[in-house]
């Protein structure tokens, strides 16, 4: 199944043929993975359970542990994270209280290692 080309905080692509970008493959996956982890639960009304709201743990203590654990149970739900070998995560508050997160993992259909990074500030 082909999503539109989406990137997280940007806008839709358009295609050289005027027509809307798709995202496939292990773009898909990443573009997924990221959406999950920055939606907060409850915001598609349609789907109450989806998101993982990282961003309710910036400023708070323990921030790499807690958001860790939420990323986990998270990323697990996406059907291209591949459970085998687990995915790696790491979480780090900067001087300037933004969190930078890294998550490696293998996609499922290809078999091949991926990396989705980003910051979240408040």
């Amino acid at each position: 199944m082909w999503d539109a080309t989406l990137v997280w905080g940007g806008d839709l692509t358009i295609n050289a043929t005027g027509d809307l970008q798709l995202s496939t493959g292990t773009q898909l996956g990443q573009q997924r993975v990221l959406r999950r982890l920055l939606t907060n639960a409850a915001d598609y009304i349609w789907q109450p359970d989806y998101g993982a709201g990282l961003g309710q743990f910036v400023g708070a203590a323990n921030i790499e542990r807690a958001a860790a654990g939420v990323i986990y149970a998270q990323v697990f739900l996406e059907p291209t994270v591949s459970r085998q070998p687990p995915p790696t995560v790491a979480a780090t508050t900067m001087d300037d209280g933004s969190v930078v997160v890294g998550i490696q993992y293998v996609d499922a259909p290809s078999a091949q290692t991926q990396t989705v990074s980003f910051s979240m500030s408040a």
